[in-house]
């Protein structure tokens, strides 16, 4: 009997943001080092002689997804919200710095996460399913998305 197994790539990425309005210290800009977990699950290649035999997935094709799409974007930006004054220095932060993103949302580690589920979840192979996230801001604050939540 085939059986479904979940396999996870975690990805390390290092991030700035401000959230603008926000009343606490959070309102400056600041980084985080953040830690990315993606969970995809489906059924081991049973095909005999196989070079894949035995994987749900090979981590390097998660990995080559993830850092193509997500970390060599994000990682080492500064991400500010689109909608607030921060977007009227656009050009005067892209003059200076290479990795300016405005996002659509205030960019907190929940909208942050679900920016990256929006864009991993179409790119997943056809025969896996994205079936988890976790995004941590740091060792004791985290987002999780779980597609059991979401339909």
């Amino acid at each position: 009997m085939k059986q479904l197994v979940r396999v996870s790539k975690v990805f390390l990425m290092d991030v700035a943001h401000a959230l603008y309005g926000y009343d606490g210290p959070c309102k400056n800009i600041h980084g985080h080092t953040y830690r990315l977990t993606v969970t995809v699950k489906g059924y081991p290649l049973d095909e005999a002689y196989h070079p894949k035999l035995g994987m749900v997935v090979d981590f390097s094709q998660i990995k080559k997804i993830v850092f193509e799409n997500i970390l060599a974007h994000f990682d080492h930006a500064l991400v500010l919200n689109k909608n607030s004054p921060h977007s009227t220095m656009d050009e005067l932060l892209k003059s200076e710095f290479e990795k300016i993103i405005f996002l659509e949302k205030q960019p907190t580690c929940e909208n942050l996460l679900l920016h990256f589920n929006n864009v991993l979840t179409p790119l997943i192979p056809d025969n896996l399913q994205l079936i988890y996230m976790k995004l941590e801001e740091t060792p004791t604050s985290y987002s999780e998305w779980f597609a059991e939540d979401n339909g």
